[in-house]
């Protein structure tokens, strides 16, 4: 389970999402050209957006793919709203 929230500079969680994204080898399998910013997403590691990325990955999520999605999507937009909206603010999306 990938679960994502947003932290400021000094790493304090500013919000959080209650749905995580569960992984699945459709990630794995995502034109990382079509997808850079999804792409990135491991199920162990941490992926971290800034401001600038957060619109690239909007643009992601309102693309991806049926089977991709489910609750994290609209959940990971709102934290992506609280992003652009904020300074030095980053969307996080945090492996096991």
């Amino acid at each position: 389970m990938i679960n994502m929230a947003v932290r400021g500079d000094s790493g304090k969680v500013v919000a959080s999402a209650k749905a995580g994204v569960e992984w699945t080898a459709g990630f794995a399998e995502l034109d990382p050209a079509e997808f850079p910013m999804l792409w990135a997403l491991t199920p162990y590691g941490d992926a971290v957006f800034n401001q600038r990325q957060v619109p690239l990955l909007v643009a992601e999520l309102d693309r991806l793919p049926a089977d991709l999605g489910g609750d994290w999507v609209a959940q990971a937009l709102e934290l992506c709203q609280i992003v652009e909206r904020g300074l030095h603010l980053y969307l996080w999306f945090i492996g096991d």
